[in-house]
């Protein structure tokens, strides 16, 4: 049987900002398996509808799997009810997975938090799905990851409502370049993702190069 401190343990920085005119998501490019840095360009925001994205933090075999299920659920209600669902429906079903899997007996927990955002007819929506599957709705900014200590002090002093998406997007990579500075389990680069009316684009990656020539 794995013990607490044999699992081993990972980190991760990802955040969103509720804007004006959209919802602006950014994330770090590190992954992590305890000390060893495992894979420096990784992709920590999903497109899960035309108009529904979210960032991952965890396990990355659980977040691996239900972002397999949940772009597939959604996918299943449209066919099956010929109607988009809307953003509050997604994220409920994506926190019930979250509930399920945690809450299964297993040597190795599945451990795994979602920031899930997105629009439809009613306006913008962004959620927190914390890793026991609990579902909060969150009106300004939420961040996740071992990182989220360091970036929640940037959006804290930093955030102002009704912000538009460009400063949305420069305080994204304010908040996320200050975790990369003293985080060690977040780096190599940064990814940023804008979710409007129109739907979900990427807007940045940008990789960080430390390698030093001899």
């Amino acid at each position: 049987m794995v013990k607490d401190n044999e699992i081993m343990k990972t980190g991760t920085t990802t955040l969103a900002i509720k804007c004006k005119d959209g919802i602006v998501l950014a994330a770090d490019k590190r992954a992590t398996a305890g000390n060893f840095i495992a894979n420096k360009r990784v992709d920590k925001i999903f497109e899960v509808a035309k108009n529904m994205a979210l960032t991952t933090a965890g396990s990355v075999s659980d977040i691996q799997l239900l972002t397999k299920l949940i772009k597939a659920e959604l996918r299943l209600k449209l066919i099956r009810t010929g109607r988009k669902p809307n953003v509050k429906e997604a994220a409920n079903l994506l926190s019930g997975m979250v509930y399920q899997n945690v809450r299964q007996f297993t040597t190795i927990p599945g451990i795994s938090q979602f920031v899930f955002a997105g629009y439809d007819n009613s306006g913008f929506y962004l959620y927190d799905i914390y890793p026991d599957g609990s579902l909060t709705e969150e009106d300004d900014f939420v961040s996740s990851g071992s990182g989220s200590v360091i970036a929640y002090g940037v959006l804290e002093t930093q955030y102002k409502k009704d912000m538009s998406v460009d400063e949305g997007v420069k305080l994204a990579l304010k908040s996320v370049n200050a975790a990369l500075q003293r985080d060690s389990a977040s780096g190599n680069g940064i990814d940023v993702v804008v979710i409007d009316q129109k739907g979900v684009h990427k807007i940045l990656t940008k990789e960080l190069n430390t390698f030093i020539e001899a």
